[in-house]
Formats: structure tokens, sequence, C-alpha cells
């Protein structure tokens, strides 16, 4: 049995980590199936997952064909059955959607010929330029629900525990398309149901007001809200996305329904994220802001990430760290995080040698998201292929089932003909480290400060904007300017710096208290509404503090004016300055922050008050742009300005609001992030990251006590180490070691070496045998092993035990 509880995968009731490759054996001759199944495990995975593709599986209607009657390849159930016989679990991903580069991203052919009236119409009636279709629309549903009794009669006999089956996506990036167009799926069978949803939602004279329109008048109203005027744009703009919510939850609870009736149970059911984009996460929000009621209407979702990062540097870290924070906010209690499109490989996604990933970059985000609580990672695409041609033609310029030509996957680590590239070895090596203490690590959390950052989903509700609306573009642009950029890459950043390991708070749509966080991190635009400007108040009434980073709100989310934070505050926004030609705004330091050079920037807004200190000032006319204030028994640090990541700025500020960072080291040029977990036995693991391309030293304490003896570890170039402490094994306890687990047998442990000297300290019975590789001394009750040999990429280190 598969359960989800307390942010754990649980297996017949014990935490599991569940490491996927995912392998497309339809893009691949049937006999190199083992080939690649023998790669995934040797790279240490211990799960297959697929996308199974519905435009190839039944090319004509009614034809289809899940057992290999019409090519070898499509031999689904053979497949699944492989990968059991070889010991790994499966996951399912049949779309309907799958993307994938498919053609009509995955959907066959006639199912829009058969229903034209499934196609888009978007803002001003004009066609959809992506190939989304109206999700809710009866008869695409019927024939999506044809599509799963198929799929499910091969999948059902496979489910664990009789079968290796252990997990379901229902369909793939849902609401992506219509996002990444700015293309609204305003048919006219959408816009009845979302009329619908308006007269339900608003009571009559409530209604009339919000929208001048008849809505018993069809096309009268179809006409108002896909060309709609400026009276009421930024209602239209915070329903339809509201409405788009609602529809997008609908329509996964209709695929579960679907997979349900035809014997889906006791299994997760997958939604993933979309948003990652020009190897950033500032978008991404933007799909947890269109999916995160899909996934949390109930028990037995799982919500999973698609993380589409290069290189993990200074300057992207953060991104998914709050990436996995973000996620975490908003789901139910018992939801863990997962990735089921894990982006791994070199990066030459054209095949033309660009991109070019270190091979840190897959080593790092595992690291980090295994840090952070993720239980499932799926690597994407850990295997290329080749897109053969349809036997009909199709007269579109290759006739093949996708668009990148024959090959498929040029970046994976295993490429489309099967050669290893130069990034398989490092990212083997982070997937065996993880899964040498999986038991460990699956019912581990992270360790945090009192301090959170703050999520405001509808910060991220921006995915749909008449283009000849001036409103929507002025809120939009502002949320964009205020929401991440900025506060990421100088607040966040410089937590993390500092070795702060924060949560995340979804301030919108559940309460919190001082019982949850002392400090509160907020990113902060001039919009926002009433509800979330009343809990911060209440916040710091009560005696929590919050440091606000971007504008001080003056209007609710729908342009209407709304002060009532700052009114909390004693302020008032008196305007706002920018740089321009010839024009060099610059911001200087005063009241109790350290004092600090005069820095350049672009925006500041202007703010008064008689009771506040000010922090930061603008030169040449003196205007307060920071400031600090008392609420109640709480107070605010308010950063109204662009203002860098300076370490030592906000090292004053965090001091003044009262949280420190718990674990910290003396490493003083920084680019090195850390963070701890731990379960209820009180075993822990340090993680440590090494972002730059140079060797780093440092001392490391917890709380002021020294760990690891004091020992000054080294972080070599570009690397990330997981140790040890207090942890209990069957041949005693590790106390701490500087070195990694490798893999742990009843008799000997094999570590992965680290340091010039690495040193493990063991609390155990049994004698340690001796060898050429080590030393072994006994002091006060433990016994410590001194490795002879200095630390090399992949040295290691076999301790056996009598």
């Amino acid at each position: 049995m598969i359960e989800i509880k307390n942010k754990q995968i649980l297996i017949d009731g014990k935490p599991q980590l569940i490491m996927c490759g995912e392998i497309h054996y339809f893009r691949l001759d049937r006999g190199d199936w083992q080939d690649r199944i023998d790669k995934l495990i040797m790279s240490g995975c211990n799960a297959v997952a697929t996308y199974v593709p519905w435009v190839v599986h039944e090319f004509v209607e009614g034809e289809i064909d899940l057992t290999g009657k019409t090519r070898p390849e499509h031999d689904l159930q053979a497949f699944i059955d492989l990968c059991h016989e070889n010991d790994l679990y499966f996951f399912v991903r049949p779309g309907p959607f799958i993307m994938a580069e498919m053609k009509n991203e995955g959907l066959p052919y006639w199912v829009y010929e058969k229903h034209p009236e499934i196609i888009p119409v978007g803002w001003d009636e004009s066609q959809a330029t992506t190939k989304t279709v109206d999700y809710l629309h009866p008869g695409f549903l019927a024939d999506v629900k044809n599509w799963y009794r198929a799929v499910m009669e091969v999948v059902t006999p496979r489910l664990y525990p009789n079968g290796n089956v252990i997990a379901f996506q229902l369909d793939n990036e849902i609401g992506m398309l219509s996002w990444v167009s700015n293309t609204p799926d305003l048919t006219d069978f959408v816009l009845d149901d979302f009329s619908e949803w308006l007269q339900e939602k608003y009571a009559g004279d409530e209604l009339k007001q919000r929208y001048p329109i008849s809505f018993e008048n069809k096309k009268q109203r179809n006409d108002a809200i896909r060309s709609p005027e400026e009276t009421y744009s930024l209602s239209l703009m915070k329903d339809l996305g509201y409405y788009m919510r609602h529809r997008f939850a609908k329509y996964v609870a209709v695929l579960r329904e679907y997979a349900e009736e035809f014997g889906a149970k006791d299994i997760p059911f997958v939604v993933n994220i979309h948003g990652t984009s020009h190897g950033r996460g500032f978008t991404y929000p933007i799909g947890i802001s269109q999916l995160y009621e899909s996934y949390t209407q109930g028990p037995g979702y799982l919500s999973g990430s698609d993380i589409y990062f290069g290189d993990l540097t200074v300057e992207t870290f953060q991104d998914l760290y709050l990436i996995n924070g973000f996620m975490d906010a908003v789901h139910l209690p018992d939801q863990p995080l997962t990735s089921v499109e894990f982006n791994c490989g070199d990066g030459n996604f054209g095949n033309n040698l660009s991109g070019r990933y270190d091979p840190s970059s897959a080593d790092f985000k595992t690291r980090m998201c295994i840090a952070q609580g993720n239980r499932l990672l799926n690597y994407y695409l850990f295997a290329g292929g080749q897109n053969y041609r349809f036997d009909t033609p199709l007269d579109d310029g290759n006739d093949r089932i996708a668009f990148t030509g024959e090959h498929h996957g040029f970046a994976a680590p295993v490429g489309p003909t099967g050669k290893l590239n130069y990034t398989f070895p490092r990212m083997a090596r982070s997937i065996q480290t993880m899964m040498a203490v999986a038991d460990k690590i699956a019912a581990m959390d992270e360790e945090r400060d009192n301090i959170a950052f703050a999520f405001i989903p509808d910060y991220y509700m921006t995915e749909y904007r008449y283009p000849e609306s001036e409103k929507m573009r002025e809120v939009v642009s502002n949320i964009e300017a205020n929401r991440g950029s900025g506060s990421w890459e100088s607040m966040a950043r410089a937590m993390l710096l500092m070795g702060y390991r924060f949560s995340s708070i979804d301030i919108q749509n559940k309460s919190f208290s001082t019982e949850d966080t002392d400090v509160l991190a907020i990113p902060s635009a001039k919009y926002m509404s009433a509800n979330i400007q009343e809990k911060l108040v209440g916040f710091m009434k009560a005696g929590g503090n919050i440091l606000l980073f971007g504008e001080v709100p003056q209007y609710d989310m729908e342009g209407h004016p709304c002060t009532i934070l700052a009114d909390a505050l004693g302020v008032k926004v008196a305007g706002e300055r920018r740089d321009g030609t010839d024009q060099w705004l610059s911001l200087y330091t005063d009241g109790w922050v350290t004092p600090r050079a005069e820095v350049r920037t672009h925006f500041a807004q202007i703010l008064q008050s008689e009771s506040a200190t000010p922090l930061l000032k603008i030169y040449g006319t003196d205007e307060m742009s920071a400031l600090e204030a008392e609420v109640g028994k709480g107070r605010a640090v308010v950063i109204a300005a662009a203002y860098p990541c300076d370490l030592v700025f906000y090292k004053s500020i965090f001091k003044q609001l009262g949280t420190r960072a718990a674990l910290t080291h003396d490493f003083e040029d920084h680019g090195i992030f850390s963070t701890s977990t731990s379960n209820r036995d009180g075993e822990r693991f340090i993680h440590l990251m090494n972002l730059d391309g140079y060797d780093k030293t440092l001392r490391l304490s917890h709380n002021g006590e020294a760990l690891f003896g004091g020992k000054e570890l080294l972080l070599q170039s570009k690397e990330g180490v997981m140790l040890p402490i207090n942890l209990k094994l069957n041949i005693g306890e590790i106390v701490y070691s500087t070195a990694e687990i490798m893999n742990i047998e009843e008799d000997k442990i094999e570590f992965h070496l680290t340091q010039a000297q690495d040193v493990i300290a063991i609390k155990s019975d049994r004698k340690i045998e001796e060898s050429k590789d080590y030393s072994v001394e006994h002091t006060e009750g433990l016994t410590y092993v001194r490795s002879n040999k200095h630390a090399k990429v992949d040295s290691q280190l076999i301790v056996s035990f009598k």
C-alpha cells in the first residue's frame, strides 16, 4: 500500500525515497529497453517513469495499440513488466497532454478534426497559437475517458503491490500553453460556464456593479469578455484567474475519477507544475498559482515540479530554494515535495553544443531538493531515443512523431544512441549517495530558523492580460517588478548566504502567527489585498516582525485604494523616484543600519512618517525610502527601494528583527549553500555546496557549538557534501564523518572521501579491521578512523567491521 503521510511517501508503512529516470519506451527499439534499464540501475535509480503518448498509440480513432500489435515499441505492458523484472518501481504518465516535443503535444490528430470547437478562442476572438484545447468540453472528455480505459487495462493489473506501478500522473503542465501564449480559453462553451460561475459567486446587484454587461445576451456577453472595457478590466483579470483555477481543479478531478473507475487505487495521483524559464525560477510560481487548487482539493494528490535550471550558481540557487518553499507553502499538511521533470544532462537541447552544463548541475539540484524534503525526483530526460515516422505521411516536413528530427533527447545523460555523456558519472554519484541512506533521508525534514518567506499566489495570477488594457498592464507590470527578481536576488539570496534556513508561508490563503515564525520576509508590490494587509497588521500587533521589500501597498488587487498596512505603520507614500538620462538615483544609509557606502538604484518609493526611524534616504532630496516602525508588540523594517544584496546591511536588519541563523560557518567570501536535516531520533545530515569554481575552507557551528570536532573542512570547487551526525546504523553510531556515506552493508561502510584527511568518529561495540587505507584511534569511548590518502574525485574508503 502506498500512503502520503507526514510529508512522506510510505510504501508498506516505510518511508521511501523514489529516484526515477524518464525512459521513453516508444522512442527505443524494443531490443534496447534492457540496455537503458541497465544504465538506469547503474545510476542508482530505483524507478522508471515514462509518458504514454496517445498520438502514437491511437493514431486512428478506435485502433488503440498498447501491446505491440502494430509496432514492437508500442508494448507498454511489456515495458512495465520488464522494469518489474529488474526490481524497479514504475511511474506512468498517460496525459492526455504530454508535450515531450511530440506533435500536437501528444494528442491524436483526429481529436482536433472531430472536435474543432475545442480549439480555444482568446482575446478579441483570436485563435490559439498553441495546441491546447478546452479541457472540459464533453466531446473531448468522452475521448479522454476511452483513452484512460485502454491505459488502465494495462496499468490496473500492475498496480502495487501486485505489480510495480506506484504513481499515476494526470495530464501534463495544465494551463501552461494558454499562459505562454496569453490566450485564455474563451470558447462559447467555456464562457457559458464562466457566466454561471460568476452568477453563483456574486449576487445580482454586485455582479451588475462589477460587470455593466448583459449576461442574458450571449453574443454581447462573449464580446464583452473577449474584448473587455477598462471599467471592469481589473475585475475580469481577477475573476478569470480564480475561475481558471477552479476549472483546472475540476478537470483534474474528472481525470482522477476516470482512472479510479478503471481500477486505480491506493496510489498517488500526480499533478506537475510548469513555469521555469530561461534557467530561472521567477515565473515558476505562475504554475503554482494556476494549479494549487488542483492538487490540494483532496487527499491522495502529489504536486511535482518541473525544474529546468542550468547550472546552480550564486546567481540562481535561491530560485530553486524558493520554488520548493512556495510549493510547500500551499500544500496540505501531509503532502511532500516531489519533482517529476527534474532536468538533467548537458544542456544540449538543440543538438548544436549550446547550453553546456557543468557536471555539478544535476548534483547540486539533487542535493538541495533532497535537503528540502523532496521524496521523489524524476530525472528528465534520462535516456534519449528516436522519433520514428508515422505510417501515414503527414506532409509536415518530417512525418515523424515529434519535431526534433530523427533523434530526441540530445542533452540526456544517456544519449539517443545509448552513449553516456560527460554528466552521467557525477549525476550517478549523487543519486547513489542519496540512495545509500535513503531510509534515513526519506524520513528527515529540513531544520528551519525562526524566519519565513511570504508567498502570495495572486501575485502570480498574471497569465492572462488583455493586450489593449492599460489598467491590466499597469497592475501586472508593477507586480512583476516586485514579486520576483528584486526580492529574490537581494533579500532571499542574502538570507541563504547568511545561513538562514527559512520556511515559506502562504499568507494569502492560510492563517499564520508568531507560533509559525518570528520574522516574515515579504516581497511587496503597490497592490496587496485588504485581507493580507489585515493579517500582517495582526501578526505585528501580536509580536511578530516583518521585513517588507519592494513597495508599501497603496491599493488592493483590483486597483481600489487600500492603505491598511501603511496606516498601521504610520507611513504615507508621497511618490517615487526613478533614475533616467543623466540622473543616477542614489541611496545612503541612516539610523541604526550599519554605515554603508552610498549605492546606485533605479527605483525608490518616497515615504513620509512622523514616528518611523529612517534607514535609507535619497541623495540630494533626503527623502526617506526605508524605515523601521513599531506596530503593537512587533515591528517592521520596510525597504521601499531596489537595494542590492549587501550582507552586512541585511545582517544588521535581521539582528534588529530578533532572528539569527543557527547553522553558521566562518568562510568570509560567501558562495556556500548550507542547511541541515534531522529526524525524531536526533539523526542529522549537514548539507553543504560550494557554488563557486575554487576550493574553500571553513569551520561549522550550530548554535555556537563547533561541529565535526572543530575540524576545518575543505569544500572543493563545485562540490557538495552530505555529512552525517549521530547516525545510527547496524554497526553502531556514526557520531560524525567528514566523508560521505556511499554504501552500507552488514560488515562494512563505503565512504566518499572529501578531505586531505577525513575523520570518521564512531561509537560501536564492534571492532574495526585494520587497513593500509586508514588508521584507527580509540579515545574517550569513540573510535576515530582517519584516512591515509588525500581525497580526489571519486576517492573511496571502505571501513570494515569484525
